[in-house]
């Protein structure tokens, strides 16, 4: 008798801790999804001609507001589309997180722009206090430069109203 309502305790005990740890870790857990690419036309946005960039690296971090340590950081690879998928742990209201293009994966499309105006980091919201239902947060798409535009970029750029030098 002793030892079945030890064994009984100790089954309560065991599923306690466990919804505990699933209140505390199941509750918070995030998964941030993105897409990186090719920009083969050299416009740092997708154009029909871009192309996606897979088993290229990303890294998501997350900063403190005042100072920017690095608070949290995860690492990922593309699919074979292109796409992310990482998990994230934890409510990170108080930071600053990011999706940063760590290492291309095509030879002739490596280069970030160094514009000062343009983002080279996609920013996402870590929390449950904004409104959002889901746990998966998607990112805005990345893209690495190719040294050289294709040659049909022109006509891609006609099309949007644009040219190879600004807007038509």
């Amino acid at each position: 008798m002793a030892k079945s309502l030890q064994a009984i305790i100790f089954l309560a005990s065991a599923l306690s801790f466990l919804s505990l740890l699933g209140a505390v870790y199941g509750d918070s857990r995030f998964f941030v999804e993105g897409k990186v690419y090719c920009d083969t036309c050299r416009t740092q946005f997708i154009t029909k001609v871009s192309k996606d960039m897979p088993d290229a690296k990303v890294r998501l971090e997350c900063k403190e507001r005042e100072g920017g340590s690095v608070t949290y950081s995860i690492e990922g690879v593309t699919d074979n589309t292109g796409t992310y998928r990482l998990p994230v742990d934890g409510e990170h209201e108080e930071e600053i997180c990011e999706i940063v293009l760590v290492k291309s994966s095509q030879p002739g499309c490596e280069e970030v722009s160094n514009d000062p105006f343009l983002r080279k980091t996609a920013r996402i919201s870590l929390t449950k206090n904004n409104g959002m239902a889901t746990p998966v947060r998607q990112a805005n798409p990345l893209g690495y430069m190719k040294n050289e535009s294709l040659p049909e970029c022109a006509d891609v750029l006609r099309e949007l109203g644009m040219t190879s030098t600004g807007l038509a």
